[in-house]
């Protein structure tokens, strides 16, 4: 019994290191690509669009700031 707990204490530990290392990995990954300008033009383009398309996305109107309102049926 105790030989099995410390089994799965090790595969833990190692499962939560690697899981910790992959996740900085993409974390890194996610940075980089964020911070590439095509990226953030498209990004800026793209938020844009759904607010032209969407009324109610536009969170300031005549210079004052408007909450998004969901209507109630």
């Amino acid at each position: 019994m105790k030989g099995i707990l410390v089994g799965v204490a090790i595969g833990y530990v190692l499962g939560a290191k690697a899981g910790r290392e992959r996740y900085d990995q993409i974390v890194r990954a996610y940075h980089r690509v964020m911070e590439n300008p095509t990226v953030r033009k498209a990004a800026g383009t793209a938020k844009d669009k759904v607010a032209d398309t969407i009324p109610w996305m536009h969170h300031e109107h005549n210079g004052q700031r408007k909450d998004p309102v969901i209507p109630t049926a």
